[in-house]
């Protein structure tokens, strides 16, 4: 493993104004030395998955965040909740991920992040995220959680993370991070 981490982050959101996209972008300022984090790219670019599709080939932006997925050392998803769950478009991404050979989750270190409006932070995206996971069987850092609860009171409409608790959390959950996947590696590369 390189002395610098190379993290990505999956956001589960395509509105152009999301709060958790406001996150990800965030990702970069907030993370501790030795640790760089770059986006991947959108899941809206992703067909919705279908095995005929499948079979005439994998479209190219799942191979290509897949190769990224693999190159890294480590990954965030970023994700609202939508009706108690994960958004359509990042089930999809991941069942996408999931039917190339040599699936990019097996083994990698994963860190989860969610905001809402409302008083839970996207508690139970998170939630059923891990369920999906489960079967991938990526290593998925426990804590600290990050759950951005009344995200539009801690972030701005310029899409700025206003508020300093919420910046030092998602720092602290960063630094916890680096640590998580020096101490458990991920895949071989």
């Amino acid at each position: 493993m390189a002395d610098t981490l190379n993290v990505v982050t999956l956001c589960g959101s395509l509105r152009r104004a999301s709060y958790n996209a406001a996150i990800a972008r965030a990702l970069p300022g907030l993370a501790p030395e030795g640790m760089r984090i770059a986006p991947l790219g959108s899941i809206g670019e992703f067909p919705i998955y279908n095995a005929d599709i499948q079979a005439q080939g994998f479209p190219a932006p799942v191979t290509a965040m897949a190769e990224a997925i693999r190159a890294a050392d480590g990954l965030i998803i970023v994700t609202p909740e939508y009706n108690y769950s994960i958004p359509g478009g990042l089930k999809n991404a991941i069942d996408w991920l999931s039917r190339l050979p040599e699936q990019p989750f097996a083994g990698k270190p994963v860190a989860l992040q969610s905001a809402s409006q409302g008083m839970l932070g996207g508690a139970r995206a998170q939630y059923h995220l891990r369920q999906s996971l489960v079967f991938l069987d990526p290593l998925v850092m426990n804590r600290p959680e990050v759950m951005v609860a009344t995200a539009q009171n801690r972030i701005s409409e310029a899409g700025e993370i206003t508020d300093e608790a919420t910046r030092n959390a998602i720092a602290a959950q960063l630094r916890a991070f680096a640590a998580f996947i020096r101490r458990v590696g991920g895949p071989a590369r």
